[in-house]
């Protein structure tokens, strides 16, 4: 199951960010235990306040990956899931209801494909929801994204930074695929042994980082910055050492372990190295028990959402949970704080008017 797949993409003229502004620096683990259990954390980390809100999206909805049908592709959701939109305009990771995980996070030097290139655009806000939608498990989905068919389209996001991302695919079963595009070329590491992202360098090379220091040894010394390299180690060898017949409950805290040391403290931030920043929400996606559970930095508790608790029929109303506005602090299982919404507006273009409206500037 241990699979490497390069294939030549082509397109995309640079850009950056859309809704995706959210998924830019960050720490990605899956634990995959003896009875069933997969559980991914992730942690964001980034220089500016990125606001973020959950929706639970039910099915039979039509979407369009860019604002000209011309040079899109569209299609109805086959699968309910609930989503973290940051600006209330992109989509940066979610958990479907067949417990699919898809998280997007930056990978600087990322270039999705050259000039010249006429497929159609698939919006970085909508890339991590194009797969949720679509798919059940992640075979699936590397079977349709090896067919190359669209381009990644990312504007800029608010305050003007590339949006360069990398993404992760896991079932419930734990089996991962890894994508990113480096040099213009779509690059799929696919199997079960790839639990762990950060962000630069690729993917291949934080392997050979990550090889290196398995010779060393965790017991005896791991690197302690806050660097991408030094947490994809870190990460590496907890979920490693993490026993695989630890009980439901247990593998719970040791994921929420594993991101909570890998997170960085509030007040950090390199302003040429964004991915080395103050980690601004941690998520936990328990794929067995279709559970999304989020914890904002600057709130004290964790809550969550079972998305096998709302209605996912086509036709049932998108579900909100207004995190950004909470009125007093979220905790629990937050269910009957969700109200029903017209859901958010994709982000195609950013417009130095947009960009002040979306920091608070305007």
């Amino acid at each position: 199951m241990n699979k490497f797949r390069a294939l030549s993409c082509a397109a995309l003229i640079a850009g950056a960010l859309t809704g995706s502004q959210d998924a830019d620096a960050c720490t990605r683990v899956t634990f995959v235990g003896d009875s069933g259990i997969v559980i991914t954390g992730r942690t964001l980390d980034w220089r500016t306040p990125i606001p973020t809100n959950l929706y639970v999206m039910p099915r039979g909805i039509t979407r369009q990956s860019y604002n000209k049908p011309e040079q899109s592709i569209s299609w109805t959701s086959k699968y309910g899931s609930v989503v973290a939109v940051s600006y209330d305009c992109g989509v940066s990771e979610g958990m479907n209801e067949m417990g699919l995980v898809c998280n997007l996070l930056y990978l600087p030097g990322t270039h999705y494909a050259k000039e010249g290139d006429t497929r159609p655009f698939m919006s970085t806000s909508l890339w991590a929801s194009y797969v949720l939608d679509n798919f059940a498990t992640t075979s699936e989905a590397v079977q349709q994204l090896m067919l190359d068919q669209f381009q990644i389209n990312a504007p800029s996001m608010p305050g003007g930074s590339a949006t360069t991302l990398h993404m992760a695919i896991c079932d419930k079963t734990g089996y991962t695929a890894i994508i990113e595009y480096v040099d213009g070329v779509l690059q799929i590491h696919e199997g079960y042994q790839y639990q762990v992202m950060t962000n630069a360098p690729t993917y291949d090379k934080q392997l050979a980082i990550n090889e290196y220091w398995q010779t060393v040894g965790g017991k005896d010394m791991l690197p302690g910055t806050n660097r991408s390299q030094d947490r994809f180690v870190r990460a590496s060898f907890y979920v490693d050492i993490l026993p695989k017949n630890s009980s439901h409950q247990t593998a719970l805290a040791g994921v929420f372990g594993i991101i909570g040391n890998c997170a960085v403290p509030t007040g950090i931030s390199t302003p040429d190295q964004p991915e080395i920043s103050t980690t601004q929400w941690r998520s936990v996606s328990d794929q067995q028990e279709v559970t999304y559970y989020f914890h904002p930095t600057l709130t004290p508790a964790i809550f969550w959402l079972k998305l096998n608790e709302f209605d996912l029929y086509p036709g049932a109303p998108i579900m909100k949970l207004d995190v950004v506005n909470a009125k007093e602090p979220l905790m629990g299982n937050c269910i009957k704080k969700c109200k029903p919404s017209k859901g958010f507006t994709p982000l195609y273009e950013m417009t130095p008017e947009l960009a002040k409206k979306l920091m608070g500037e305007a």
